[in-house]
């Protein structure tokens, strides 16, 4: 009969450790999903906004280059219209003084 408590007790043992390592198992497996979903939340994020930033610089250099060539065209069209333009006057001045 003592033998049979004893087989009980164990067996009883057994059965709560099982059921303590399950319930560990499971909290780690949900700390491990927490944990996964927080790093890939963190680096989606910290890559999404270095691409952006990456995205905007190529973007705003390649605006500001275009714009300063196409600036640069015009005004120098504008230069060389002024300089005829003073070039003439000094030419027709020029013809007034001599004749």
């Amino acid at each position: 009969m003592k033998e049979n408590a004893v087989i009980t007790i164990i067996s009883i043992t057994i059965i709560v450790l099982n059921m303590m390592m399950i319930i560990v198992l499971d909290i780690k497996n949900a700390i491990m999903m927490a944990t996964m979903a927080e790093v890939t939340a963190v680096v989606m994020a910290e890559i999404t906004a270095a691409t952006m930033a990456e995205i905007t610089a190529a973007t705003m250099a390649e605006v500001t280059a275009v714009t300063m060539a196409e600036v640069t065209v015009v005004v120098m069209a504008e230069i060389t219209v002024v300089v005829k333009d003073v070039a003439a006057v000094g030419a027709g001045c020029f013809n007034l003084i001599n004749n």
